[in-house]
């Protein structure tokens, strides 16, 4: 798959899917206190580390990006989608949000603390994830934070409906945290910590903590 396809598939499935999408998960972090304390030790990272930007690549409608935003962190967001950008921007009013792809950012090199991909990594095909780290790495400074969150397994799965039943045209990739801690130490990482959390018996999530080695 071209990477101008699978870009605008999900650009465009996810345009479509941006009103309901953030109706159906504005609260969601209420009952996820695992995810609460991934996020929080994110940021009690970042904060050891100097503090400065952070960056949330494939921020949705803005809800990740605002709660790093209240325990304290400099958090803006990017996302492909226009029309999740133009609900982030709406629902978080006080808060920097852009529209932009996690393959080419519009961030000058070394200018950012860290990035959070949450979720964000979904859709990228494997062999464009390298490239999409290498991204994450021109723009962090040397020893700035990196956290990936992502579905854990094997396969993947096209995804054609979701968010009240829109249709979408994505494909969902799983992946093991030690593939995806060997393309982030291939892209100048140093990984710290692999985590999986599994809310219920047919859901694994996975996190992967790094920071940008100095060359």
């Amino acid at each position: 798959m071209a990477v101008g396809d699978w870009l605008e598939d999900t650009r465009v499935s996810y345009d479509r899917v941006a009103v309901s999408y953030a109706e159906m998960l504005r609260d969601a972090l209420a009952g996820e206190p695992f995810q609460r304390g991934i996020l929080g030790l994110f940021a009690e990272l970042v904060r050891a580390r100097g503090g400065g930007p952070v960056a949330d690549v494939g921020c949705g409608p803005g809800r990740i990006t605002a709660y790093l935003d209240g325990i304290g962190l400099e958090a803006f967001g990017i996302d492909l989608s226009p029309a999740m950008i133009e609900v982030a921007r709406g629902e978080y009013p006080g808060l920097r949000f852009e529209v932009g792809s996690m393959t080419g950012l519009a961030l000058e090199k070394r200018s950012v603390a860290a990035v959070l991909a949450w979720f964000s990594l979904i859709h990228v095909p494997d062999e464009d994830v390298p490239a999409v780290l290498a991204e994450f790495r021109r723009v962090l400074r040397p020893g700035g934070v990196v956290l990936l969150g992502f579905h854990a397994g094997e396969g993947s799965r096209l995804k054609t409906e979701g968010y009240g039943g829109h249709p979408m045209n994505v494909h969902v990739h799983r992946r093991p945290p030690e593939r995806v801690s060997k393309w982030l130490e291939a892209a100048g990482f140093t990984v710290e910590a692999e985590m999986l959390h599994r809310p219920d018996a047919n859901t694994e999530g996975a996190f992967v903590f790094a920071h940008r080695r100095p060359s």
